[in-house]
Formats: C-alpha cells, structure tokens, sequence
C-alpha cells in the first residue's frame, strides 16, 4: 500500500523541519550535549510540525548511531538509517506511546499511563509519551499526570502536543520546556509542495501549488494531503482549475478582483459576480473568509505601509503588487464594509442560504455609500 505524500515526505531530522527553525536548533543543542528536557510542551497551530518535531526527539534520544559515535553525537540529530530511527519511523516502535487525548481524556487511561511510565524501556534507552490534543483531557486527568511530569523516571520523556495552548492548567504548564510553532508561511508551503510534485512526476502550474498552499491555511500536513489527492485524480497536467474544482476555493486573483469591484463601489457590477461565483460552486463562506483576509491585509497596508514586508512570505511579488493597488483605494468608510462582512460570515457558517447574509451585508454597505455621495 502507498504511503500517504504528508508521511512519505514527513521531516526525517530537524534540519528538515521547514518553518520552525529556531525550535530546531534549540532540539539539536539540547539533543548535542545530550540535554533532552524530561518534559515538553509543543503548541501552534495544526500542522505546523509538533507531533514531527515530538517524533524527532524519540528518534535522535534513542538513535543507535549517536550512543556509539560521540563526534555524531554532537551534531544532535538522528542518523535516520539505524534500527531504532526505522522502527520510529514505521511507527513500530514499542517505546515510543502516541496518545490520542481526543478519545483517550479520561483518568483511567492516564493511570494506565502512569503504571507504563514506571516499567522500563523494553529495546531502546528512552521512553517516548506523545499526547497529542492534549488540551482535551479533563480536569480529573490533568492532576493525575502532574505527579507524573514533576518526578519522571530517567529514561522517560514526556511531550505534550495542543493547538489549545489556553486550555492547558498553568501547574501543568510550569513543569514542561514550552515551544510555540508558528503557522507555516504560504511560500514556504508552497516551495515544499512544488520539490515534491518533481519527484512525484506531477506535472503542476504554480499557480495551482499557491492555491493549494492558501488552502491548507498554515498547515503543511493539509497542503500535501490536497496534493495526494490531486495525485489520485491522474490528471496529465494540473492547473488551477482543477484545483478549484477539487477544493471549492476562489483563487488569489478572482479574490482581488472581486475586492476592487467593492472598493470602487461598483454597484451594478456585484451582485452579478456573486452570482457567479456561487454558479461556479464555489463554496461562499470560505469565499467570505478570503475576501475578509484580503481587504484586513490592504486596509494594514493603507494606514501601515511599513508592514509589506510581513505580507512576503504570504504572497507571490504580483500578489503583493495588486494589494497594494487596492490599499490605495481604501477609505476610512471600507471599516464598515470589513465589520459587514464578518458579520455576514458568522451568520453565512449556519444558513442554509449564505449568499443571502453575504447580498445584504454589501447592497447595505454600497447603498450607505452611495447616500453618502
């Protein structure tokens, strides 16, 4: 059976962690003067490489190589080629305990937990406890693992992985190392997409791997399960279009487009886009959602130009062109159009008719503009 692409090409060592270099380095230090903390907390958004980086420090703690080779050692990364680092990698690895906290929350599982926690590790020096979503286990469960994180045995390492970092106890909190991953700038993505369509001999535009990437809203596991999915398709060649008509979401270009026409109060010309749009199939809540973020992102740059430069790893340099055309058309009024729109939006998430919140928050806003002229 294939491997799926987001495993297939899931970071092997630290150095491949893309988007998250200063936790990287940290790791390899700790790992060089064999310093690996007793426990950790990785938080960030989906996607963004905890459960990675978690896997990474099961294999450099436990890597075959470095226990025998003291100069590799210090370079404190896995050798990614011994028995222990395979094992880790197929997920085989009887030292290494992956919990899901979604549907393992309780205190029974965490006693069980606790009673593993004390045996020794069965083939290699570190045992790994990875509990992922952590922030989903209960109040009753949390207490029972603070004695766990205050005093573990030697040869235990435990990780915490949350996209809720709020939601952790702050008692568990202060007995862990914390780590913040970053969501993943759309270019990075998308450059990371585009090395694996080459090897995949996938014949894909840019453009389509952009799109792909704005997508996946940070995430670098969601970009790739889009583009395996796209694979399975067998289409010769991959545009945007087909990208489109897989995900539903409007293009970069068509968003723009559709933002000028507001910004110009192009009254007789809207609605009919809308409509368009909503023919298309696209779905109108996510278009919604990236017509907020574009209008957010030219209404910085109107009254904060000094901010383009967080916008570059967002967007293409003829993306960021086009925005700032349109930051230039701002007004002081296209505050209340922004303030209709997310108003729209909450209510277009739970309507079964959500062009209509979307046609009466921009009639609205265009017709108080129009009173106003």
């Amino acid at each position: 059976m294939a491997l799926a692409i987001y495993r297939k090409y899931r970071p092997r060592i630290f150095e491949d962690l893309l988007g998250q270099e200063l936790i990287s380095q940290i790791l390899k230090n700790a790992a060089g003067q064999n310093k690996f903390s007793h426990a950790y907390l990785f938080s960030g958004p989906r996607g963004s490489g905890k459960t990675t980086a978690a896997r990474l420090i099961s294999k450099t703690a436990n890597c075959l190589t470095r226990q025998t080779d003291a100069k590799f050692a210090k370079l404190g990364e896995p050798c990614d080629h011994c028995s222990a680092c395979a094992e880790i990698d197929r997920g085989q690895a009887l030292d290494v305990v992956e919990i899901d906290a979604a549907s393992n929350r309780g205190i029974d599982e965490i006693r069980n937990l606790k009673e593993s926690v004390r045996l020794s590790p069965t083939s290699f020096q570190k045992k790994i406890f990875i509990i992922d979503e952590a922030h989903m286990l209960t109040k009753e469960a949390f207490n029972a693992l603070l004695k766990t994180l205050e005093e573990p045995p030697e040869h235990v390492i435990m990780i915490l992985a949350t996209t809720e970092f709020e939601k952790i106890p702050a008692t568990i909190v202060s007995r862990t190392q914390q780590f913040h991953f970053k969501k993943i700038p759309l270019m990075k993505i998308a450059a990371k997409l585009k090395k694996i369509a080459a090897n995949e001999k996938m014949e894909i535009s840019m453009e389509a791997l952009e799109l792909i990437a704005a997508s996946a809203e940070g995430s670098f596991r969601d970009a790739e399960s889009l583009l395996d999915q796209l694979l399975s398709f067998n289409y010769q060649k991959i545009g945007i279009d087909e990208v489109e008509g897989m995900i539903g979401k409007v293009t970069f270009s068509k968003t723009a487009a559709f933002a000028e026409i507001l910004l110009t109060g192009q009254t007789d010309k809207v609605l009919g886009k809308l409509a368009e749009i909503e023919d298309d199939g696209y779905n109108l809540v996510q278009f919604n959602k990236d017509l907020i973020h574009y209008l957010r992102k030219a209404l910085v740059l109107k009254f904060e130009p000094s901010l383009e430069k967080s916008f570059r790893d967002e967007l293409t340099p003829e993306s960021l062109l086009k925005l700032k055309s349109h930051a230039q058309l701002i007004k002081d009024s296209h505050l209340g159009l922004l303030k209709a729109l997310i108003n729209a939006y909450s209510q277009m998430r739970y309507s079964q008719f959500p062009i209509i919140p979307l046609e009466v928050a921009i009639v609205e806003n265009l017709k108080t503009e129009g009173l106003k002229h």
